[in-house]
């Protein structure tokens, strides 16, 4: 697959196949992305793999403090609100997103439920959580970000599918300390990681992007 068929191709899969992506598969993948750029080479991010009971322990335990109530404990704070244009798109995906699998994600319910399937990782075998020092700057956050989308392309290019989660981090006190993550860390990013159940009727759905024309000025 060449690059510019990959990007144009991958998209979040939630639901997944149970059996396990192969190590030497998952190392190879790990290899590729690890080329991702960052400033001045600092390479500012950590990775935790979860796989079998490890995964389901962790699982668990999140959405007990879910289900218990707990305030979540994010390290990054969740956004309160969006600019029109942003917030007219959140919305689009929801009617999308709605219309393709009868779920309303602007149901408290239905929140309630996408929470605790994020929790479990949408059933992928496993799961992962980037990370990275705490003193860093937002430059750092950036240079996460840049790899987590060369992990998921080089993930997408080998047949596997992925999904970046923002809820995956929301006890991310009680994730680090379960997993022995120093205190001094940053939870960014959680993701799951398996092959796609084709089958699943949330993995039909794809989302829009916008035509070039409306994020692109071009001055000469």
């Amino acid at each position: 697959m060449d690059a510019m068929a990959c990007i144009s191709s991958r998209k979040s899969i939630r639901g997944f196949r149970p059996e396990p992506v192969p190590r030497e598969l998952l190392q190879e993948i790990f290899a590729t992305a690890r080329w991702s750029p960052s400033y001045k080479n600092t390479q500012p991010w950590e990775v935790m793999v979860l796989s079998g009971e490890k995964k389901a322990a962790l699982t668990r335990e999140v959405q007990r403090l879910f289900q218990d109530g707990a305030p979540p404990t994010p390290d990054l704070a969740e956004p309160q609100g969006w600019p029109p244009a942003e917030a007219a798109r959140i919305a689009h995906l929801y009617q999308s997103r709605a219309q393709a699998t009868g779920i309303d994600l602007a149901d408290p319910k239905v929140i309630n439920k996408a929470k605790m399937a994020n929790f479990a990782f949408y059933g992928a075998p496993h799961a992962v959580y980037l990370f990275q020092d705490a003193s860093l700057s937002l430059w750092s956050l950036f240079d996460l970000g840049l790899f987590a989308q060369s992990l998921m392309l080089a993930a997408h290019a080998k047949g596997v599918g992925t999904v970046p989660q923002a809820f995956a981090t929301d006890y991310a006190a009680q994730i680090k300390q379960f997993l022995g993550i120093p205190t001094g860390k940053r939870l960014v990013l959680g993701m799951s990681l398996g092959y796609a159940d084709p089958a699943a009727p949330v993995n039909a759905l794809r989302t829009e992007r916008m035509p070039v024309e409306k994020f692109v000025r071009w001055l000469s």
